[in-house]
Parts: structure tokens; C-alpha cells; sequence
């Protein structure tokens, strides 16, 4: 595993880390599999495990805290979330920072995932969304300096709202943000235009999640595919989504090199953007571990690959599907 450092924290974290959003809200998450997943993360020298009490309330918080017990030897860094109050993912343009993250609400869930967690310190503690009007509220950042002074957070960091990487550049610039957290891939490069050079300018810690755009850059999805009934993915991957997901995943096929996967390569070509602190893909399977911690070994993209993959870049609007 080679490792990036994490921003202003120094903190030396793998470039693969893993997502734990799978083990919530998705079909197929049997205890024995994910469980297995992460013990081999671990032995594969994966550090950094992002979590947040909105999957499952708190259950995959508490999955987190019983890895990091069976294994005080290791330094593996835990990045957890604060859901809204409200409990609308996403945060609406209309909503204020009572609706979602007053400073009573900040603490409490702290704690709540410190409880969960059994750490006496979160590393990374995220706004779980976000909207970039509240960033001059001296409410939220006296709550996030507070819990950083009584040692109970060590950095805080925002996971901004789907498609849109500028709705956090004023946050930024307050100063008391060391991470943020952004959808980053083969389709969603815009994170490049505005996001990322700022990050870069003032230090910030960047966390590319959904490297394969819900599973669309797998390329295992059909126009047919369907899930079982509770299973998060039926929401998004409506048919209109569902489709045109599928007809840009078939478009990049010929451009796969050989030997190489589909998900390979879209882990590969996020590797090639030295912002990205790590990528976090979701992992239910040990399979699913060895195959995406593989990826990290130092290989690079030819560049004529790479500038023929910027011509799939997909420029997306928020909807009422894509949460």
C-alpha cells in the first residue's frame, strides 16, 4: 500500500482507504463477508476507514470501533460523519444551520459516535452535508473548535453534497476545515475546476468517494439491472439515471486496457490526481479488498489514456433522485 499525507494533519494514510457505506442501506451486506473484508484491509495495510452514524444509526460506527479494538497495534485513522438534524441527505439551498447542524446537535452526535466507536478521539469528524451560506456562522465553528480543544475531535471536515464541489469554497477559507469530501471519478472531474486548486493552496486533506459512481464504473450494471426492495441503489439508479449511467460505462470499454478492469482503472485514473489524499471505495467482500487495495503499486496511466478518459467527463445537475 503506498501512502499520501492527509493534508495540514501530516498524517501518513493509504491511497486506498475503505468506505463503509456499503454495510448500510445496501442488499448484500452479510455480517461474515464484511467482517472478513476488513480484517484483510487491514493486513493489506489499509489505514484509513470512513464511517458515519447515518449508515445504520450507528451500527456501522460500532462495526468500525470492534475493528479498531481487535487491533490497538495498528494506527487506523476513523473518519465518521454528523447526520443533519433534519435528516435530509441532501442539505436544500433553503435549509439553515438549525435545521441541520445546530451547536447542541454537533456535540450530542459526537458523543453519540464516540459511544459507538469506544475511541476516546474521532480523527476525522464530517459535516455529513453541507451548504457553503453557513460558513460564516460563528455558531458551528465555536462547537467544532470547542470539541477540538477538549480533544474529543482531532480534524473536522466536510462531505459535500452530490455535484457540487463548490458549495464548500467559502468553508474553506475559514480556516477551521482540514478535509473535505467529494464525489471524484472518471465522470464527475469537475471537482478539478474550483475545489481542488484551492484545496492545494491552503492544505486541505481531499477524500474521493464514489470511484465507481454507485457502481455504474463496475460495469457489471445493465439497463435491466434491478435491486431487492429496500435497497438504497433502486432509489437512485432510476430508469432515466439507470440508463444513461449505463450507455457512458459501455462507451468507455474500448478504451480499457488489456488485462485490466473496469474498476481498475477507474481507481487508477483518481491515483493519477496527486490532491487526492485517498479514495474510498465501498468493500463488502474480500474479494472486493484484495482486487481495489491491489491497484495500489505505483503503476501509471499511460497520458494519452488519461486525455482520452477527460473526454468522459459528465457534468450532472443535483435532481430529486440523485441525494
Amino acid at each position: 500500500m503506498n501512502h499520501r499525507t492527509f493534508g495540514r494533519t501530516g498524517w501518513s494514510v493509504g491511497e486506498i482507504g475503505y468506505g463503509m457505506w456499503g454495510l448500510a442501506g445496501w442488499t448484500g451486506s452479510e455480517a461474515s463477508s464484511y467482517e472478513a473484508a476488513l480484517e484483510r484491509a487491514v493486513a493489506l495495510g489499509c489505514n484509513f476507514f470512513d464511517t458515519a452514524w447515518g449508515y445504520g444509526a450507528g451500527k456501522s460506527e460500532q462495526v468500525l470501533g470492534r475493528l479498531a479494538a481487535a487491533h490497538p497495534d495498528r494506527r487506523l485513522y476513523v473518519a465518521t460523519k454528523i447526520p443533519p438534524k433534519d435528516l435530509r441527505w441532501p442539505s436544500r439551498r433553503e435549509s439553515t444551520l438549525d435545521d441541520c447542524f445546530p451547536p447542541d446537535h454537533i456535540k450530542e452526535y459526537t458523543e453519540k459516535s464516540l459511544e459507538n466507536l469506544g475511541l476516546p478521539a474521532i480523527d476525522l469528524m464530517q459535516f455529513h452535508v453541507w451548504e457553503d451560506a453557513w460558513a460564516k456562522d460563528d455558531r458551528w465553528q465555536r462547537a467544532a473548535e470547542d470539541l477540538k480543544r477538549q480533544g474529543l475531535v482531532r480534524a473536522w471536515g466536510v462531505s459535500v453534497n452530490r455535484w457540487e464541489p463548490w458549495n464548500v469554497l467559502e468553508t474553506i477559507r475559514t480556516g477551521l476545515i482540514d478535509a473535505v469530501q467529494v464525489i471524484y471519478n472518471i465522470f464527475d472531474q469537475s471537482p478539478e475546476d474550483e475545489l481542488f486548486p484551492l484545496c492545494r493552496e491552503r492544505e486541505i486533506a481531499v477524500i474521493a468517494r464514489v470511484p465507481f459512481d454507485e457502481g455504474t464504473l463496475t460495469g457489471t450494471l445493465t439497463k435491466d439491472t434491478r435491486w431487492p426492495e429496500g435497497d438504497w441503489r433502486n432509489t437512485y439508479f432510476v430508469p432515466e439515471n439507470l440508463s444513461a449511467s449505463v450507455d457512458r460505462a459501455e462507451a468507455l470499454r474500448p478504451l480499457i486496457p488489456p488485462g485490466m478492469t473496469m474498476p481498475e482503472l477507474a481507481l487508477r485514473w483518481i491515483l493519477e490526481e496527486p490532491t487526492v489524499s485517498t479514495i474510498i471505495p465501498g468493500m463488502r467482500s474480500v474479494k472486493h479488498v484484495e482486487s481495489n487495495l491491489g491497484v495500489s503499486d505505483g503503476r501509471r496511466l499511460d497520458p494519452a489514456l488519461r486525455q482520452q478518459l477527460r473526454g468522459h467527463r459528465w457534468d450532472r445537475t443535483p435532481t430529486e433522485w440523485s441525494q
